[in-house]
């Protein structure tokens, strides 16, 4: 039996912590998955997965193990791919996470375009709104909006991302038209659920980062939902600009203080450290640095 055979099988119980989500992964039986997994435990001479009736973990020397042994199948992986590529076009599939808004609106014509070109790379784009993590759920891939917080991750700008104040024409003839970021504290604002601080809006005010406390009985977890609550008259809401440009050439929605516009968030292509990059993988990031869609997302 081949040890990478029981590398595999291993990593992708410890990953989906079921034999059966593994064998089906392998498009093996969960027994012989299990028997893999014996193998290579006794080959090593440690217990690597805890067993039970109900679940599957890690003991200390299987994540020991797991950490190690996922770079060479990664890179065994890309070896096989490179050889393989070089005769034929890409293949295979890919998985991304990106944000819902996004994802839907500039993200899915960029891959509909990218799977045009290499039509045999099949590709499984995953939206959600919450920040998923990338390891954990098997991922290759994240794009993603904002501040990069994971350390963990690998990170590659693809472009800016403006955050716009607007507000629709029959909010400003209502509440009046504030003439400073300061002015917003005596104004309905939409809170953005996603940012870690929802009711401090960062301004650039004379050179200086300001932050403006702001208020508001409106709170979405999408941006999407926040640039409709402003069409709507309701309120006053920051929002990243390709969510609004068109409301903004219709004047459904005036921005506000584009004088005072903070550093734009950027839009990014996240992954993990220790995994070598498939050619694939590599493939489609350059394709999304270079689509107008993506790098000019503020547009």
């Amino acid at each position: 039996m081949d040890k990478i055979d029981r590398m595999r099988a291993f990593a992708l119980v410890a990953k989906n912590a079921s034999f059966t989500a593994a064998a089906q992964r392998l498009g093996k039986s969960a027994r012989l998955v299990s028997k893999y997994v014996a193998d290579l435990e006794d080959a090593l001479g440690v217990q690597l997965l805890n067993r039970t009736t109900r679940s599957v973990s890690l003991t200390d020397a299987g994540a020991t193990y797991l950490a190690m042994c996922e770079p060479l199948l990664d890179g065994f992986d890309e070896l096989e791919e490179t050889v393989r590529n070089a005769q034929t076009s890409l293949q295979g599939v890919i998985r991304i996470s990106a944000p819902t808004g996004f994802g839907s609106v500039r993200l899915a014509p960029s891959l509909a375009a990218f799977a045009t070109l290499h039509p045999e790379v099949e590709i499984d784009l995953q939206l959600s709104d919450r920040r998923v993590s990338i390891i954990e759920e098997g991922l290759d891939l994240a794009v993603r909006i904002g501040p990069m917080r994971d350390s963990s991750l690998k990170i590659r700008q693809l472009g800016p991302m403006p955050l716009i104040i607007c507000a629709a024409p029959a909010y400003l003839a209502r509440a009046g038209v504030p003439q400073h970021p300061l002015e917003l504290a005596n104004h309905d604002c939409i809170l953005d659920g996603n940012m870690s601080e929802p009711a401090l809006w960062r301004f650039s005010i004379d050179g200086e980062d300001v932050a403006v406390q702001v208020n508001g009985r409106l709170k979405a977890n999408a941006p999407a939902a926040s640039a409709q609550l402003a069409v709507s008259g309701a309120a006053i809401a920051r929002c990243p600009a390709y969510t609004v440009a068109r409301e903004l050439q219709s004047g459904a929605l005036v921005e506000l203080f584009s004088d005072h516009r903070v550093t734009p968030y950027v839009v990014a292509a996240l992954f993990p450290q220790n995994r070598r990059l498939t050619t694939r993988v590599r493939a489609l990031i350059d394709h999304l640095a270079g689509d107008e869609l993506i790098c000019n997302a503020g547009v």
